[in-house]
C-alpha cells in the first residue's frame, strides 16, 4: 500500500531555514501530484505547495511564495520542502500528500488520497 513518511521537522529561530522530506512508497508516482499542507493549532489544514511529478510544474500558496521550494528526487522517490526565511506564523504540523486528480484542483485537500503522519515545525521569535 502507499506510504508517505515525513521527516526533518524541528525547532528553528525566525529567519532560519529547515528542510522537510517525504519518502514515498507503494506505487508509481509519475502521474501524481505531490503536495505539502500544514495545520497550526486551532486552524484548518491549509495548502502550502504542490508539484506535478511528471513535468515538475510547481505552485505555491501566496504566504510562502519566494521563501519555500518544493522539489523531488525520482531515484529516492522523495519530495522535499525547503523552507527559508521562516517566520513564527509558519509554525505548524506539515503533512505530505499524494493524489491523482487534475492539476486545477491541487489546492484542495479532497484531491489527495494519501497522507503522511505529519512532522512538527516550530519557529521561535
Amino acid at each position: 500500500q502507499v506510504q508517505l513518511v515525513e521527516s526533518g521537522g524541528g525547532l528553528v529561530q525566525a529567519g532560519g531555514s529547515l528542510r522537510v522530506s517525504c519518502a514515498a512508497s507503494g506505487r508509481t508516482f509519475s502521474r501524481y501530484t505531490m503536495a505539502w499542507f500544514r495545520q497550526a493549532p486551532g486552524k484548518e489544514r491549509e495548502f502550502v505547495a504542490a508539484l506535478s511529478w511528471n513535468d515538475y510544474t510547481t505552485y505555491y500558496a501566496d504566504s510562502v511564495k519566494g521563501r519555500f521550494t518544493i522539489s523531488r528526487d525520482s531515484a529516492k522517490i522523495t519530495v522535499y520542502l525547503q523552507m527559508n526565511s521562516l517566520k513564527p506564523e509558519d509554525t505548524a504540523v506539515y503533512y505530505c500528500a499524494a493524489g491523482s486528480g487534475p492539476w486545477a484542483t491541487m489546492r484542495l485537500k479532497s484531491s489527495y488520497a494519501y497522507w503522511g503522519q505529519g512532522t512538527q515545525v516550530t519557529v521561535s521569535s
